[in-house]
């Protein structure tokens, strides 16, 4: 198992690994930061994922290039929702999402998956197996993102599914700290899911 996760690194420049242990850090920081409605989930996150954006450009795999690049901006439209609406139950409370944020967030996950493809299309790249898998994790992912910025607790939802896709692909295409990364997000995102669970029904019975 360990040679697994470490043969792929052999022929790889140091300063890569450098930077994809730099993703790996900021990313669990980010997560851990996200459960604990703390703003440093962003600036933590932004780090991650423009790196990973590079990373994943020089590998070659365009659909997780796209989704950390949306990762980027959202990072930063969520750093400023969260900056404005604050941490307190007045001004940014962690809700569910209403029937209305429901439909939009199936919309931007159909939406996504057929702009990746697109994409893949545009620049003729060859479309694989694990690059449909690619679609799928990309459209679940913008969707969870854009309800993170909203405070709802379905993003951690969202999350978790996209989390235990993305492990095994990440396995098989040799990216052996990425997909590590994203086991300790999935155990991160259901703690976090339970933690928000909790403030809800809290504020349920104090109503």
């Amino acid at each position: 198992m360990i040679d697994f996760f470490l043969d792929s690194y052999k022929n790889a420049p140091l300063w890569h690994i450098a930077l994809e242990f730099l993703v790996f850090v900021c990313g669990i920081l980010s997560v851990w930061f996200a459960k604990k409605e703390n703003i440093w989930v962003y600036p933590t996150g932004l780090i991650a994922t423009v790196i990973s954006v590079y990373l994943l450009y020089v590998a070659g795999y365009i659909g997780d290039m796209i989704i950390n690049a949306y990762f980027s901006i959202m990072s930063i439209y969520g750093w400023y929702v969260w900056a404005k609406g604050g941490t307190t139950e007045d001004n940014l409370p962690i809700t569910r999402t209403t029937f209305n944020e429901k439909i939009i967030g199936i919309l931007l996950f159909i939406v996504t998956v057929f702009v990746v493809f697109g994409i893949y299309k545009y620049f003729d790249y060859e479309i694989h197996k694990d690059n449909y898998v690619d679609m799928i994790s990309s459209g679940i992912f913008f969707a969870g993102m854009w309800y993170m910025a909203r405070k709802k607790i379905e993003n951690w939802t969202l999350w978790i599914i996209g989390d235990i896709i993305v492990v095994p692909l990440y396995a098989y295409r040799g990216l052996g700290m990425l997909s590590l990364q994203y086991i300790i997000f999935t155990i991160l995102a259901i703690s976090a899911y339970l933690e928000w669970r909790k403030i809800l029904d809290s504020k349920k019975q104090i109503s």
